[in-house]
């Protein structure tokens, strides 16, 4: 025989109880926040296991991070040091730029005590033979370059012109040893002649006794005589005079004004307007029509 009110709660009603109940607790912890100190112990209980497992994830992003900063900063790097070379470069063409400019300032400066028109020329070939001082330029017939033509620097006299085409033009050295120009002492106004030697850094005169008033240190200029290089144009200054008491003529030695080896610009003194060359008679034979 089964005891009475042996049987419990159905299932649904039991079902229904908890629902009810999970409503109830639900509606008091959202007004109440009941639950909120549970919350807070189980999270701070819960947060090493959740930092260890975000930790693969934070150092994934952290070495792709580092990774892309390397590369970044090699890319910043090497456009930086491209960027050198070519400041480096153009700093040099600008060191170059100031070098040129302060060559053809000095250049013109002297063109313009010279109060002579005159044509600045590059050279394109030297020719420093012993028995040979040849400069080619870049200027010939075309722009009234013409045979006989003076030829100076900004420091002193340079040479003439031998050879003329339309384009281009050779000019011999007063230190070439064929050459001859005719000087005078500036101090006293004594004439002579300096001859070339061959060496680039030398003149000669040998036409002056020894009893002429000449001495180291005098500057020479050209004199005018022979109707090629007008008068007052620094030739060199006198280096020694050797006398000898058995010889009728010093031996004088000159150092030339002109930068005659490291000459890069010269100029050549054109004609006043209205005059043609000093001598026309002999600027044809060497012009050409190359």
């Amino acid at each position: 025989m089964k005891p009475l009110f042996s049987q419990g709660p159905s299932t649904t009603a039991r079902l229904i109880l908890l629902v009810m109940l999970s409503v109830l607790l639900l509606t008091l912890d959202h007004r109440q926040g009941l639950t909120d100190p549970l919350r807070r112990h189980l999270s701070t209980l819960t947060h090493p296991i959740k930092m260890a497992a975000e930790l693969p994830g934070n150092l994934i992003d952290l070495t792709g991070e580092s990774l892309r900063s390397r590369r970044e900063l090699i890319a910043e790097n090497q456009r930086l040091r491209d960027r050198q070379k070519i400041y480096e470069a153009r700093l040099q063409r600008l060191d170059a730029l100031e070098v040129e400019n302060i060559r053809l300032r000095r250049l013109l400066d002297s063109s313009y005590e010279l109060e002579r028109p005159v044509l600045i020329a590059e050279l394109m070939q030297v020719d420093l033979d012993p028995f040979s001082h040849l400069l080619q330029i870049d200027k010939g017939s075309a722009a009234g370059v013409h045979v006989g033509q003076p030829v100076i620097d900004s420091t002193g006299v340079i040479g003439q012109v031998e050879r003329v085409s339309r384009l281009s033009a050779t000019v011999r050295l007063i230190s070439d040893p064929s050459h001859g120009l005719p000087v005078q002492v500036n101090r006293n106004g004594l004439r002579t002649v300096a001859l070339g030697t061959g060496r680039i850094n030398t003149l000669s005169i040998t036409s002056l006794p020894n009893n002429a008033d000449i001495r180291a240190g005098d500057l020479l200029v050209t004199s005018g005589l022979g109707g090629r290089f007008p008068a007052g144009y620094p030739v060199g200054e006198v280096r020694q005079v050797v006398t000898d008491p058995g010889e009728p003529f010093s031996r004088i030695e000159v150092d030339p004004l002109g930068a005659l080896g490291r000459v890069q610009e010269v100029l050549l003194i054109l004609e006043r307007p209205g005059r043609g060359p000093d001598n026309p008679a002999e600027a044809t034979p060497g012009a050409d029509d190359e």
